[in-house]
Parts: structure tokens; sequence; C-alpha cells
């Protein structure tokens, strides 16, 4: 049994397993609802995964296109121009926070400090 509060238009708004203050009703756990709800949060919280996956993807994307420029493999004219123009303006902005190395941490755990 699941404690449930609704909105104005009668949609589920907040669920939890014990009662809470301001919950109007009870729901079974394999009604309908509950097992909607419970899977819109599942797709909400693959999206968050997926979205600090990005984020995470873009700083090794950007360490390998270092890399393979520093080698010599490739030179960064030889991309696209709004990506160059992303990654200087990535480049600069790590530049900026240079000062504050103290405060960023670049290891794999990443993240600020």
């Amino acid at each position: 049994m699941y404690y449930v509060q609704r909105d104005a238009d009668q949609r589920l708004i907040r669920v939890e397993p014990a009662p809470f203050a301001g919950y109007s009703e009870t729901l079974l756990a394999d009604s309908v609802e509950i097992e909607d709800w419970f899977a819109d949060n599942a797709v909400e919280n693959s999206l968050k995964v997926l979205k600090q996956s990005d984020l995470d993807m873009i700083r090794v994307l950007e360490d390998l296109i270092e890399v393979l420029t520093t080698k010599g493999v490739i030179s960064i004219t030889d991309l696209p121009a709004g990506a160059q123009a992303k990654l200087l303006n990535r480049s600069s902005a790590r530049v900026a926070l240079g000062g504050l190395s103290n405060l960023i941490d670049d290891s794999e755990e990443g993240g600020l400090i």
C-alpha cells in the first residue's frame, strides 16, 4: 500500500510507502497509477544517468582530441569550424580556471572538491 498526494487535477504528485503530512489517500501497490508513477521515475532516473554520462564523455573526448593533436595524428583545423570554436572556448575556460586548480578535481571520480 502507498500513501499518495494529488494536485488539483487529481494527478499524483507524491507517493510514499509510509504516511506523510498531506497525503490524501492510499493506493494498492499493483494499481495502474502506482505502476505508472514508478515507471516514470525509472525513466527520469535513467535520463539523469545519461546526462551525467554525457558530461563525463565530453571530458573524455576533449582529452582524446588533445592527445591526438599533440601526437600529430590530427590537427584542430581538421575539425569542422563549429567544433573548433567549441573546443577553443572550453580550453579558454579551463585556462581561466587554472588559478582555481585547488578547487577542481580532474580525476576520474571528478568534480568540485
